[in-house]
């Protein structure tokens, strides 16, 4: 095993992500380059319009990244727990990576900026621009766009927060936001990582972590799901790691 720059091992026999093609990198990089520039120019536009702030818009700022974080969780929930590497599409760019993240974390830190985060920058396109047609008139309108603002900005870093996260150290500014519980940090995120990986999916903020494990929201959730369509969770992660590992055996 060798060290990375970030302390992390590398683990040559384990699995890796699938390294991304040119054309997919390109159209990553347009992705963020135009999804941070909406945000941007989205942030401009509330400073420049708003005269004053009321508690609702105050409020927004939270409750939009509770949001991002919630659906951080379920979005990360579904794809630890449900479907196949096999799919189409989804397959191969969403399930297959938690797969491989759940063997070999350390390769997450390989990936650079655009990897990590094209994906979501793409999805976050659409909500930026519809966040734009919000009217700055009222209170209640003022609120919205800051709350759409608020989870769009943290939605649109999650990956990234996610691999700040495996980080043992990360950089300056953003140990700062780890210790006072404003982005997930590296202890918090650590607990997922063991088998079964069944708690703590929530990766943004990590804030309804506990309250959700608290109420076990996810268990209950894959209880009713398999009451109603017999599937079992995560029965494709199992199989897959009883393959690698079953390949490390005989080679």
């Amino acid at each position: 095993m060798t060290p990375n720059s970030q302390g992390a091992a590398q683990t040559p026999d384990l699995p890796v992500h699938l390294t991304i093609p040119l054309a997919t990198r390109i159209f990553y990089a347009t992705s963020c380059l135009i999804a941070f520039l909406l945000l941007a120019g989205l942030g401009y536009r509330i400073v420049l319009n708003v005269k004053t702030w009321s508690w609702l818009a105050i409020v927004a700022v939270p409750g939009g990244m509770l949001l991002a974080d919630f659906l951080s969780g379920l979005i990360h929930w579904s794809a630890d727990t449900w479907g196949s590497e096999s799919m189409p599409v989804l397959g191969k760019r969403l399930l297959h990576p938690f797969r491989v993240h759940h063997i070999n974390p350390a390769d997450f830190l390989r990936r650079q900026f655009i990897d990590t985060n094209g994906d979501v920058a793409f999805m976050a396109i659409p909500v930026l621009l519809a966040a734009f047609q919000i009217p700055l008139t009222s209170n209640t309108s003022i609120a919205a766009a800051v709350f759409v603002t608020s989870f769009s900005a943290v939605g649109l870093m999650t990956n990234q927060i996610h691999q700040w996260a495996h980080m043992r150290k990360a950089p300056g500014p953003i140990r700062w936001l780890q210790r006072f519980g404003i982005i997930l940090s590296h202890e918090a995120h650590e607990q997922h990582h063991y088998p079964p990986y069944v708690q703590n999916y929530c990766i943004a903020t990590g804030w309804c972590n506990r309250p959700l494990m608290a109420i076990r929201f996810f268990s209950r959730l894959e209880a009713l799901i398999t009451w109603l369509t017999g599937l079992q969770p995560r029965h494709d992660e199992v199989q897959f790691a009883q393959a690698v590992f079953s390949e490390k055996q005989t080679s």
